[in-house]
């Protein structure tokens, strides 16, 4: 997937309110090596499907040659711990 390629910015929305922090997109290996990883350091891991600006020239391109389905954004929230989050973070380590 090209990095110049914006997401929509309202698919986020609901789940920043709820604490997730949108990390980036990828596909299988990279997304399971993600996902351990994020793990390991503490953080709750989801990811949703991307989706892609389909307006955006750059976006066009990968949709028209790519399998964009295998693609997942990856979110993260440091984990609850007796009703309190975390606060380990990425810039901490």
């Amino acid at each position: 997937m090209n990095k110049k390629c914006r997401k929509s910015k309202s698919e986020n929305t609901n789940l920043e309110k709820q604490g997730w922090k949108k990390r980036f997109a990828a596909d299988e290996p990279d997304l399971r090596e993600a996902v351990e990883l994020y793990k390991s350091l503490g953080y709750e891991v989801k990811f949703e499907p991307v989706v892609f600006d389909e307006k955006s020239g750059e976006c066009k391109k990968c949709l028209l040659h790519q399998n964009f389905d295998r693609y997942k954004t990856i979110y993260i929230r440091p984990k609850k711990k007796r009703g309190r989050h975390y606060s380990l973070t990425l810039q901490n380590l």
